[in-house]
């Protein structure tokens, strides 16, 4: 057999050591977050049944899930008119019934309806898991990444969108983050504007096609919305609101006269306020002045969301949105269970990690794990140094032992290779004294111990 040469799938990537220490910095600081606001975890599969996933997320985001192929000779149940005619779209239904999961949300609602005779409304939970996605790979783009949920069912109150905004504040700004924008719209403000242009049947069009303005620019938002089925009377009205400016308060008011004949439009504006006004309560105003911001072309191309919606961008670092998410009031009706309103927000847990990388936020503690490496001198004195392997580890100190015999400067050169930051030294003098050398591996400084002060000093 040739010899293959190892590589990736394209937009996936290998985590080292180091890499999962920071990583883990990242979801355990969400966790703590997540939890302080009384949230729990759930995990649901890493695939679904194709029937889940898809009308869900848009016809462009129906064409990003990575089906699952039938096991077995899969072809062999398809009609031969079907494949002869090579129309993918027409196939898929015959060849795949299962796909990788694109989001954590649409799984999530199928578990509450599954569990529902289970759990207590509201339902709090989050969730920390890989979702994959069909799409092109770039900076800050892969195929195969993690989300990190937090959701509510069962609970209409918008005191659940202002706690909301305050995770995400508090738990970028536990990240390190200093300067970023939380971006806030509401789908009832969409659907009053296609209301007032008379063209309501194309809320999803007009909703696609606006959120892609920091993309393709408003030149490339009017081309698509023309072949969207808009015309350029339309464009005219659409264009001063795409382009609102002013604060999030002015905005507001500019839509109240925009929206006057809108009653959606105008709940939709109300809603914000109620938000702001609850942030206001919490004596939040300053982040009203300085981070939350309304911005009508925010759309969030989701066919499930019909209340308020979020999207979160650092100023400190050229990245896409690093979170995003909103009110989705008949998700779960798409699988049988009426009624039940929920509301959600997602962290890009990879894209934070590059805006922590470039900024250097990570803690300089998170690169080393093993605490001590205990040399390892001569086969005959493990019955000494395994026991003091283990005391240390009981103690709750992350220890090791050099697996084999080697020089000196081997075994110095690995504990500096991992980072390891102390290095005991255990010869026979040690044994005999019951005092050990620790080394200092930053400093160079060699102190001699007993076991319970080398303890002390590695705790």
């Amino acid at each position: 057999m040739a010899n293959i040469k190892p590589s990736l799938a394209k937009g996936t990537r290998d985590f080292s050591a180091k890499e999962m220490e920071k990583r883990s910095f990242i979801f355990d600081t969400l966790k703590r977050v997540f939890k302080k606001f009384g949230y729990n975890e759930i995990q649901t599969p890493s695939f679904e049944n194709l029937s889940t996933l898809t009308g869900k997320y848009g016809e462009e985001g129906d064409q990003l899930i990575f089906k699952i192929l039938n096991s077995g000779d899969f072809l062999n149940k398809t009609p031969e008119i079907l494949i002869n005619d090579k129309n993918s779209k027409k196939i898929i239904p015959h060849i795949a019934d299962k796909a990788l999961r694109y989001d954590l949300t649409v799984p999530f609602a199928r578990y509450v309806v599954m569990h529902q005779h289970e759990i207590a409304l509201p339902f709090k939970r989050f969730q920390i898991q890989p979702v994959w996605r069909a799409d092109r790979p770039q900076r800050g783009r892969y195929r195969e990444f993690y989300q990190c949920d937090v959701d509510v069912v069962g609970s209409a109150s918008l005191l659940n969108e202002a706690e909301f905004i305050l995770i995400y504040n508090e738990a970028l700004t536990a990240l390190g983050l200093k300067n970023f924008t939380i971006k806030i719209n509401n789908r009832k403000v969409l659907t009053g504007i296609a209301q007032i242009l008379g063209k309501p049947e194309l809320i999803v069009d007009m909703t696609v096609a606006i959120d892609k303005l920091d993309k393709i620019g408003l030149e490339g938002v009017n081309k698509e919305l023309l072949e969207r089925g808009f015309e350029e009377k339309d464009l005219e009205i659409l264009r001063p609101i795409i382009l609102l400016e002013g604060d999030s308060f002015e905005k507001l008011e500019s839509l109240r006269v925009i929206l006057e004949k809108s009653d959606i439009g105008l709940e939709g504006i109300q809603d914000i306020e109620e938000v702001f006004n609850y942030l206001r309560s919490f004596g939040k105003s300053d982040l009203l002045e300085k981070t939350v911001e309304v911005d009508i072309t925010l759309a969030r191309g989701l066919n499930y969301y019909t209340g308020c919606i979020f999207e979160v961008k650092t100023n400190e670092v050229a990245m896409g949105s690093i979170g995003g998410g909103g009110r989705y009031d008949d998700l779960t009706g798409m699988f049988g269970l009426k009624g039940l309103t929920g509301v959600g927000v997602s962290f890009g847990a990879d894209r934070i990690y590059d805006v922590l990388e470039e900024l250097n936020l990570f803690p300089s503690s998170s690169s080393a794990v093993t605490k001590v490496l205990i040399v390892n001198f001569d086969k005959s004195l493990e019955q000494h140094t395994l026991p003091l392997l283990l005391r240390l580890r009981d103690q709750g100190i992350a220890a090791e032992l050099y697996p084999v015999v080697a020089k000196l400067r081997k075994q110095m050169g690995y504990a500096d290779d991992k980072n390891i930051p102390y290095v005991l030294l255990v010869g026979e003098q040690e044994v005999e004294n019951g005092e050990f050398s620790i080394k200092d591996m930053v400093t160079g400084e060699q102190k001699l111990l007993n076991i319970d002060e080398v303890i002390s000093l590695l705790r």
